[in-house]
């Protein structure tokens, strides 16, 4: 797995949104450099899971797509007799 980048928007709107959590639930103002420290933490200690579950769930719609279009197929076969 590679590093986990999110563009300048993206981070913007993270950064944004733990400022956001610990006003919310801690009523504790943190700056825009600690909630990017703890954004990038985050990332690297616990983003491989949140990956891991990412591709676990891909290859479960991926499976499901493939026996529905293993169905059809097999729809489309005509009579033998």
């Amino acid at each position: 797995m590679t590093d986990i980048k999110l563009s300048t928007e993206e981070k913007d709107r993270v950064i944004h949104k733990v400022k956001n959590y610990f006003e919310a639930e801690f009523h504790q103002d943190i700056g825009g450099f600690e909630a990017e420290f703890l954004i990038d933490f985050f990332a690297k200690e616990i983003g491989a899971y949140f990956y891991n579950q990412g591709l676990s769930d891909a290859q479960t719609l991926f499976s499901e797509k493939a026996d529905e279009l293993s169905y059809l197929i097999q729809e489309l076969e005509k009579p033998t007799i």
